[in-house]
């Protein structure tokens, strides 16, 4: 039905223009990319964090990535090509992101006054969120670019040499802690934005994701600062002669240090 404005000036149904259903496209797009990142990011912790257990274990997880437990040698161009895949993930992430930033400083300055006069808690996150975004452009680029680089210098000395001696534990512990908040608020903003976990109460089912959202991110930041710590001190012990690389003891000499009773016999091949 047209509205008296549409019969005086003539225009029909058929003339009105169709709305573009990419900003809704581009914004699920960004929603899921999002979502894939923040789940990468904690498996990545965990497996990082195997150092905590033993390096022999820290090994043993680099190797499986590498397809040495599957091929019988280690492959670290299969490191490069998940991380080329996370690499363009995040790229189109950031992209889609952008669009939601202040595009000059008028923006820039209407957005602080509208924060600063509402004091609401979740558009203080999104600019959280917005600070550590802009600073994993930088950050989390360069990482991966050097792990697609060089995948095969990942493991207890290599990755402890890398921290230490080639200083990069001050770029990580940045990255450590734009890399939690981002995803954490992230995550958070999510499950806000499509109703997930919500019950009865909306407003009490936020408090309680938020509530988690801390408790979350608090977890992953001390996880991620031991980690650290502990290459850092791997990698301190080793400054004297660094550039070696980790064999665990079974393979290097196995009638003195035999492996696990349940690790398979093509298992005990030293690596190539």
């Amino acid at each position: 039905m047209q509205t008296g404005a549409e019969v005086i000036a003539g225009v029909g149904l058929a003339d009105r223009p169709r709305k573009s259903r990419w900003p809704a496209r581009m914004d699920l797009t960004q929603s899921l990319s999002g979502l894939v990142l923040a789940l990468f990011m904690w498996g990545h912790m965990f497996f990082v964090s195997s150092i905590l257990v033993s390096k022999d274990f820290m090994w043993a997880i680099t190797k499986m990535f590498e397809g040495y437990f599957f091929f019988g040698r280690a492959f670290p161009g299969i490191v490069s090509m998940v991380v080329f895949g996370v690499l363009v993930i995040f790229v189109l992430h950031a992209f889609l992101a952008m669009r939601k930033f202040p595009a000059n400083y008028r923006q820039y300055r209407m957005f602080i006054g509208h924060k600063n006069l509402l004091k609401h808690g979740d558009t203080t996150l999104w600019w959280v969120q917005f600070v550590t975004g802009f600073a994993l452009f930088f950050l989390a680029t360069v990482h991966l670019y050097q792990m697609l680089m060089h995948p095969g210098d990942i493991g207890p000395f290599e990755s402890a040499d890398r921290v230490w001696t080639g200083r990069w534990w001050p770029l990580y512990l940045v990255a450590l802690f734009c890399v939690e908040l981002h995803g954490g608020i992230g995550l958070y903003r999510l499950a806000v934005k499509w109703g997930w976990l919500e019950g009865k109460d909306a407003d009490a089912s936020r408090k309680r994701l938020k509530a988690a959202k801390w408790v979350v991110t608090a977890f992953f930041l001390v996880l991620g600062v031991t980690t650290l710590a502990a290459y850092m001190k791997i990698g301190y012990d080793r400054r004297d002669d660094p550039g070696g690389r980790y064999t665990p003891a079974w393979l290097v000499n196995p009638p003195q240090a035999p492996p696990p009773w349940w690790w398979p016999s093509w298992m005990r091949e030293t690596p190539k």
